[in-house]
C-alpha cells in the first residue's frame, strides 16, 4: 500500500500500526539523538539563528526525554561525520547539468566519508539528472531508440514539467517513419498535462503526424479536459485544418463538442507550488557556507536573478530554480528560493529563507505567503505545535489555512493513535474527514482500530466493514477478524 502524499513523510499504513509503535518506541527508548538528529540543529547554531535552534531544541528534548545540549552549543559542530559543503556542491553541479564534476564531487565524498550512506531520495536525483544526460546525447546525436530507451529506464523524464524532452522525443520518432508512435507521445501530453499553452503547442507539432481525424481527436480530448477553453481549441483545430486546404473544416469539426459553461476558468494553485506534478523529493539541505550574510541581513531587493528564478519556479523546474538562485543577494530573491528549497524537500534551507522573507519588508501578501510556506515546512518536519501556532498568528487565506488545518488534524491524529490516546485520535480523525469531506483509507483504518483499541467494538466492526465492503484488503479482513 501506498502511503506517502504531497506535504509530509510518509506515515504508517493501517496494517504496519504494530511496526509504527515500536519503531516509536524504540526512538524514544534512546537516550540521545545521533548524529544525524542533530543535523538541523548545527544548521541553526552554524546561522546563528537563535529562535529556530530553541524550537529545535525543544523539538529534541520532546524526542529524546533524556538529553541535554550542551553548554557551548559550537561543540556540535566537532561531531559532523558527514558532508555537508559537498552536499551542496553535488546539488550545483547538478543543477547545472555538470554531470562528469557532479561525480567527482560524489567520489572524493564517498572517499572522505566512507560511512555515509547516500540519501535514496539524492539517488533518485542523479539519477535523474543523468538520464537526462543520456536523453539529450541521443537528442543530438538523432538515436531515437537510445532516447526511448533512456525515458523507458528513467520514466520521470517525460514528466510534464519536462514535456520539452517529449517533444523531442516524438520529433524523433516522426523522423524515424514511427508516426504512430509520436502521435501517441503527443496524446499523452494533451491527456495528462495542465499548462494550456503547451497543449496548444502539442496539438500545433502533432499536427504533421495526423490525419484530419486524429488532428480532430486530439483537439476534443483537450476542450473536454478544459471546457471553459474549448472554444479555443475549436478554432486551432480549424486553423490547422485549413492549413491543409480544408476551407473553414466544417465537416470535420462538426463533431467538437459545444463549450460547457462556467463561471469562470478553474483558478491556478497558490502560493506557488506546483502540486499538479510533485518535485522528486531530495534529501536536507546542506547549511549556506559561512562566507555568505545571514538571510535576515539581505536587502529587500536588488539581485536581478528574480525574473528567472520565478519563472523557473512557476513552472515547475525547482532544480534550474535553485540553481539560478544560489546565494541570494535580495530578500525577494529568497523568497522564490524558498518555495523551490520547500518543492525539493530541504527543508532547513526553505525554514531559513521563508523567516527571512516573513520578518522583511516586502509587503503583506508575501509576508503571509512566506509565513504559510514556514508553516508547511514545519509540519514537513512533524513539528505541528509550531506550525499550529504560526497558522494561529497569520491571516491566511480560506485556501491556505485548509491546507495548513487539514495536515495539522492529519498529524494530531496520527500522533495521539502512537500515544495511545485513541479517544483524542478518533476526535482528529472525525474533524480531518469533516474538513476535507472524506478520509484516506489508511487514516479511516487506523481510526476503526482506534474505536476497537477504545473498547468500542461496535461501532469498529461497523467502519471496518465499510472499509471491506468498499475495497476488501488484508488490513480490512484483519480488521473484521480484531473486531469480531
Amino acid at each position: 500500500m501506498n502511503c506517502s502524499f504531497s506535504f509530509l513523510r510518509p506515515l504508517a499504513c493501517a496494517s504496519l500500526i504494530v511496526g509504527a509503535l515500536s519503531a516509536s518506541s524504540m526512538a524514544h527508548a534512546q537516550s540521545a539523538p545521533g548524529n544525524e538528529d542533530l543535523r538541523a540543529l548545527r544548521f541553526y547554531v552554524q546561522q546563528n539563528e537563535t529562535s529556530a535552534i530553541n524550537a529545535e531544541i525543544r523539538r529534541l528534548q520532546t524526542e529524546f526525554p533524556g538529553w541535554t545540549p550542551p553548554q557551548d552549543l559550537s561543540d556540535l559542530r566537532t561531531i559532523a561525520t558527514e558532508p555537508t559543503d559537498e552536499i551542496a556542491e553535488i546539488y550545483m553541479r547538478l543543477g547545472r547539468g555538470d554531470i562528469e564534476g557532479m561525480r567527482r564531487v560524489l567520489q572524493r565524498t564517498r572517499a572522505r566519508y566512507p560511512d555515509w550512506q547516500m540519501p535514496a531520495d539524492m539517488a533518485r536525483q542523479i539519477e535523474l539528472a543523468e538520464g537526462q544526460a543520456a536523453f539529450d546525447a541521443a537528442v543530438d546525436t538523432r538515436d531515437v531508440s537510445a532516447a526511448a530507451r533512456a525515458g523507458k529506464q528513467v520514466p520521470e523524464l517525460f514528466r510534464c514539467d519536462r514535456v520539452n524532452n517529449a517533444w523531442s522525443l516524438a520529433e524523433l520518432e516522426a523522423a524515424a517513419g514511427r508516426s504512430a508512435r509520436a502521435l501517441a507521445t503527443y496524446e499523452q501530453i494533451v491527456k495528462t498535462c495542465t499548462n494550456q499553452s503547451e497543449i496548444v503547442a502539442t496539438i500545433e507539432k502533432a499536427e504533421a503526424v495526423t490525419s484530419d481525424a486524429e488532428l480532430t481527436r486530439l483537439t476534443q480530448t483537450a476542450a473536454r479536459r478544459f471546457p471553459a477553453s474549448a472554444s479555443t481549441f475549436e478554432q486551432l483545430n480549424q486553423r490547422l485544418l485549413a492549413g491543409r486546404g480544408r476551407g473553414a473544416a466544417r465537416t470535420a469539426t462538426a463533431a467538437m463538442p459545444a463549450p460547457v459553461r462556467q463561471a469562470a476558468p478553474a483558478r491556478q494553485p497558490e502560493p506557488p507550488r506546483a502540486a499538479a506534478q510533485p518535485a522528486p523529493a531530495a534529501p536536507m539541505a546542506a547549511p549556506v557556507r559561512h562566507a555568505e550574510p545571514s538571510p535576515l541581513q539581505l536587502p529587500n531587493s536588488g539581485d536581478g536573478r528574480v525574473a528567472r528564478t520565478r519563472a523557473a519556479k512557476e513552472a515547475g523546474n525547482f532544480v534550474q530554480c535553485l540553481a539560478a538562485s544560489a546565494r541570494p543577494r535580495s530578500l525577494d530573491l529568497a523568497y522564490e528560493r524558498a518555495w523551490c528549497a520547500y518543492n525539493m524537500d530541504r527543508p532547513l534551507e526553505a525554514m531559513g529563507y521563508f523567516t527571512a522573507a516573513a520578518e522583511g519588508g516586502l509587503g503583506a501578501d508575501v509576508t503571509r505567503d512566506a509565513r504559510f510556506g514556514l508553516a508547511l515546512t514545519l509540519l514537513n518536519r512533524n513539528m505541528t505545535n509550531d506550525a499550529a501556532q504560526i497558522a494561529a498568528a497569520t491571516n491566511l487565506t480560506t485556501k491556505q489555512r485548509k491546507e495548513v488545518e487539514i495536515i495539522i488534524l492529519d498529524q494530531r491524529g496520527v500522533a495521539a493513535y502512537e500515544r495511545k490516546e485513541f479517544p483524542a485520535a478518533i476526535r482528529y480523525l472525525d474533524a480531518l474527514e469533516q474538513l476535507q469531506g472524506g478520509l484516506r483509507r489508511d487514516l479511516a483504518v487506523m481510526r476503526a482500530y482506534a474505536y476497537l483499541n477504545s473498547g468500542k467494538r461496535e461501532e469498529a466492526r461497523a467502519q471496518f466493514r465499510a472499509l471491506n465492503d468498499a475495497l476488501e484488503t488484508p488490513e480490512t479482513r484483519a480488521g473484521l477478524r480484531a473486531a469480531s
